[in-house]
């Protein structure tokens, strides 16, 4: 047993070692930039960001509605004269036709309870259902009484072969 206990001790530094190593791997991963972009790779980048006003759902990138088709000149000339990054071109078209040109909306102000409600909602519901759970399990009384241990201590000195029926 000392022995199970001592390669127990030893094999958690090693865990902790790798958990690190695959945490730092996936940081890097995540944070890494693809490179440089072509024009038409950003084109294509921004337009799928971006809402047709005319069509229910669908990207710019995507339609070929006249609508969403000068959204992706205006994009296509604004990554061409190259004085606009990405997200300033986002806004741009943004502010010409408002909030609901954006597929993704943004991660601030008000707009960012789309991603904060959900998470808050789940983690409140796991909270409820442990705090209910641990209270139907104090409720039922799982500690039993001297009434259940002497039923139990007199049906375990029964002799079974006196009784030919199965205790319930």
């Amino acid at each position: 047993m000392e022995r199970s206990r001592s390669s127990r001790l030893k094999s958690w530094p090693m865990w902790m070692l790798m958990g690190v190593v695959t945490v730092c791997l996936l940081a890097i991963g995540a944070g890494r930039d693809g490179g440089p972009l072509t024009q038409q790779e950003r084109i294509d980048s921004i337009t799928k960001r971006l809402a047709c006003p005319t069509c229910d759902g669908e990207s710019v990138f995507v339609s070929q509605a006249s609508a969403a088709v000068n959204i992706k000149n205006e994009v296509a000339r604004q990554v061409a004269t190259g004085q606009r990054d990405d997200e300033e071109i986002v806004a741009f078209i943004e502010e010409r036709f408002g909030g609901r040109v954006l597929l993704v909306p943004r991660a601030t102000g008000f707009d960012s309870l789309v991603w904060v409600l959900p998470v808050t909602v789940l983690v409140c519901s796991v909270a409820g259902l442990a705090a209910t759970f641990r209270r139907w399990r104090r409720e039922q009384g799982l500690v039993p009484s001297d009434d259940d241990r002497a039923l139990v201590a007199r049906l375990l000195a029964e002799d079974p072969e006196d009784n030919d029926e199965v205790p319930r």
